[in-house]
C-alpha cells in the first residue's frame, strides 16, 4: 500500500536517549526543560524570538484568536484543513470567505478587500500545502484597514519567503506540529508573532491563565505540551534539511513524470510564488474536470494507492457556517488531488503512481 503520508520517526537510540532523561528529572509536562529547549530551537531554526508550542496546531489558532481578543467577522479562506473555520466559530468568529487565487490556490487579497465590511476584526490566511499566500498585499491591507493577518502555516513549516521563514510574517502566525506534518511533535503546534505581548498572552492562555503559583490573569486553558512530545521534536528537527530535500526530489519526480499530461493541458500543478522555496507538505495536482478527478482517484485506490480530495469540499460548505459560492474555490475543490509524498517514498513507488495518473487518461 502506499498511503497519502507517513510520518517520520527518528532512530530510536536519539529519542531514547532524551526519554532517559524525562525519566531521571520525572518531570513530565507543565512547561518542563525539554519544552523551553524545543521552543528556543525552534526559534532560532525560522529566526523567531518570540515563539510557544501548544497541544496543537488547532489550538494554537484558538490562542491566537485569544490573545489578540478577535470577535465579530474574520475574513478567511475557504480552502484549507476544517480546523481554519472551526477554531474561529468554536470562538465566536464569524468567517466570510474570500475566494482563493486559480493558480496558487492561495486567498486572493482582491477578494479578501471586498470582503471586509466596518464588523471585520481580521484576516486569516492559510498558507496552502505549504505554499505561501501574498503576504506583501495582504499586510498592505491589514495596514490599510487596521486589521491584523493571522497566518494559519499548519502545513508551511520549513517554507521561506525571499530567505525568511514564512512563519515570521504577519501579527501572528500558527503551525501545527501534527504526526502528517513535515515537522511534528506527533501532536502539538505553536504560535509565533513579532509581538512579544502576544506571545506573553499565549503563554497565560495555554496554562489555565497562571501567571504565578497562586494568581491568575484572564481566562485559560490547558494547552500545554508535555516533555515526551518535545523529545519527539527535538528529535525530528535534527534531521529536516534531509527530510526537506527529500521531499523536494519526490515532488521534482512527479513533476517530470506528468510533464507530458501538463503540456496537453489535463493536469495542472499548484504554482508557487517567486522567491518561495516550498517545503512539499503535499504534491496536489488540478485535473481537468471533476470527473477526471474521480476516475483518476478510483484508479488509484484500485491500486492500492491511496491519494486525498485535500480540500474538497469547501469550507464553504460547512453546515456550521453560512454558504456562500465562490467561482475559484468551488471550481478547485472539485478538480484537486493530492498524491503520496513522504520521506520514505521510494522513486519506484512514484513511478508507480505515476503510471496510474497516465494510464488514466489514456483509457
Amino acid at each position: 500500500m502506499i498511503p497519502i503520508t507517513r510520518p517520520f520517526l527518528p532512530p530510536r537510540a536519539e529519542f531514547e536517549a532524551l526519554l532517559d532523561e524525562v525519566w531521571e528529572r520525572r518531570w513530565l509536562t507543565n512547561n518542563g526543560p525539554l519544552v523551553h529547549r524545543l521552543e528556543t530551537a525552534l526559534g532560532a531554526s525560522i529566526g523567531a524570538p518570540h515563539l510557544r508550542c501548544v497541544s496543537s496546531g488547532t489550538m494554537a489558532l484558538q490562542l491566537a484568536v485569544r490573545a489578540l481578543a478577535l470577535d465579530g467577522e474574520v475574513v478567511t479562506t475557504p480552502f484549507s484543513y476544517v480546523a481554519t473555520t472551526s477554531a474561529l466559530v468554536w470562538e465566536g468568529c464569524t468567517p466570510v470567505f474570500a475566494d482563493i487565487e486559480a493558480n496558487t490556490l492561495t486567498i486572493d487579497p482582491a477578494s479578501v478587500d471586498a470582503a471586509i465590511t466596518p464588523r471585520t476584526s481580521a484576516i486569516v490566511a492559510t498558507h496552502v500545502f505549504g505554499s505561501p499566500c501574498d503576504v506583501d498585499a495582504l499586510e498592505a491591507i491589514g495596514r490599510a484597514r487596521g486589521l491584523p493577518v493571522v497566518y494559519d502555516a499548519a502545513q508551511a513549516f520549513g517554507t521561506t519567503v525571499g530567505g525568511r521563514s514564512v512563519l515570521t510574517f504577519g501579527d501572528v502566525s500558527t503551525c501545527s506540529f501534527h504526526a502528517t506534518k513535515v515537522f511534528h511533535t506527533i501532536e502539538g503546534g505553536a504560535v509565533i508573532s513579532p509581538d512579544e505581548q502576544i506571545v506573553e498572552a499565549v503563554e497565560r492562555l495555554r496554562n489555565f491563565g497562571h501567571v504565578g503559583y497562586t494568581t491568575f490573569d484572564g481566562l485559560g486553558i490547558n494547552a500545554k505540551v508535555s516533555e515526551v512530545h518535545a523529545a519527539m521534536g527535538l528529535c525530528v528537527l535534527t534531521h529536516l534539511d534531509r527530510l526537506l530535500a527529500r521531499r523536494r526530489e519526490i515532488a521534482d519526480r512527479y513533476r517530470a513524470g506528468l510533464a507530458g499530461l501538463v503540456d496537453e493541458g489535463r493536469v495542472r500543478p499548484q504554482h508557487h510564488r517567486s522567491g518561495a522555496t516550498v517545503n512539499h507538505a503535499y504534491v496536489p495536482y488540478l485535473f481537468e474536470d471533476h470527473a477526471r478527478r474521480e476516475k483518476v482517484h478510483a484508479a488509484l485506490v484500485a491500486h492500492d494507492v491511496h491519494p486525498r480530495r485535500y480540500f474538497s469540499p469547501g469550507l464553504n460548505e460547512l453546515d456550521y457556517v453560512k454558504p456562500v459560492a465562490l467561482e475559484v474555490a468551488d471550481d478547485v475543490a472539485a478538480r484537486v488531488l493530492c498524491l503520496p509524498t513522504y520521506h520514505d517514498l521510494t522513486d519506484a513507488e512514484v513511478e508507480r503512481v505515476v503510471a496510474v495518473v497516465v494510464g488514466a487518461h489514456r483509457r
